[in-house]
């Protein structure tokens, strides 16, 4: 069950138990008798919950990164921060926004819910927005007609589960005019045809041996992860539409670890 949804069940308890006493069951008992254990622990327990739900809803959220296709921006067992408020006010549970704030650009890190299964959360980089005609092809980026700069940024190699050992190329790349560090596998073709799936808007696509192009419809984004050939992306299965944004990771509050990781920006 999502954790949003077990927080607004126990907020509903708590806080119901805790008006129940309030306008019936205190006049009844008198003020003499003790509070029963449950209206205790319901009404100690509300505030708590009201206040850890709205800074999660609203605020900030705290998520854990799980897999390596964010390297070298960020590390598997990185805890990070997300600004829940950046993109605009939604209401908790079902994701509707009620007020507008800024929207995604090129170079934001924003987790969102995965299209194909929307209980899942990932994280991955904005690569082209509303409109954009986007293209990936030996390994670099055109955003509308414009290739997105490259520059070399030595070796990376790092090791990911069951102990296999990863060679890539570090390169610094510039979306628009913000720059970011991505990895290339030399040796790894630059897409997988046969992991594509058959997603929502697929015809804006064209797929080709080493290329794809694409089309991002009103409302949608195209993400990738910065670990360019090991991450299943915006390539694979599709465009992200704004319903499904949570937010913009911003902050690395604590990795068990490494240490040194702690209170880095996420740019």
């Amino acid at each position: 069950m999502d954790f949003a949804l077990i927080l607004f069940v126990l907020l509903l308890v708590t806080g119901g138990v805790w008006l129940l006493d309030h306008f019936a069951l205190a006049a009844k008992r008198g003020k003499e008798v003790a509070e029963p254990w449950w209206v205790e622990y319901a009404k100690s327990f509300f505030p708590v919950i009201l206040i850890v739900f709205f800074i999660r809803s609203f605020l900030v959220e705290p998520f854990k990164i799980p897999s390596g296709s964010m390297i070298p921006t960020l590390q598997v067992g990185d805890f990070i921060l997300v600004n829940k408020f950046t993109y605009g006010f939604r209401l908790p549970i079902i994701g509707h926004k009620f007020i507008q704030m800024n929207n995604p650009q090129r170079g934001d890190v924003m987790v969102f819910h995965y299209p194909e299964n929307s209980s899942v959360d990932y994280i991955k980089r904005v690569v082209a927005l509303s409109g954009d005609t986007v293209e990936y092809r030996n390994k670099r980026i055109w955003v509308n007609g414009v290739e997105q700069a490259q520059q070399a940024d030595g070796d990376y190699n790092y090791v990911e589960a069951g102990l296999n050992f990863v060679h890539t190329e570090k390169r610094v790349e510039k979306l628009g005019e913000r720059e970011h560090r991505i990895l290339v596998n030399p040796e790894a073709p630059t897409l997988h045809l046969g992991s594509v799936s058959e997603f929502q808007g697929r015809e804006n696509c064209t797929y080709g041996e080493d290329s794809v192009r694409c089309k991002v419809p009103d409302g949608h984004y195209f993400m990738m992860g910065d670990n360019r050939d090991n991450s299943r992306d915006s390539r694979y299965w599709g465009f992200v539409p704004d319903r499904q944004i949570v937010g913009k990771a911003f902050f690395i509050w604590m990795n068990f670890s490494d240490l040194k990781r702690i209170g880095l920006s996420i740019n």
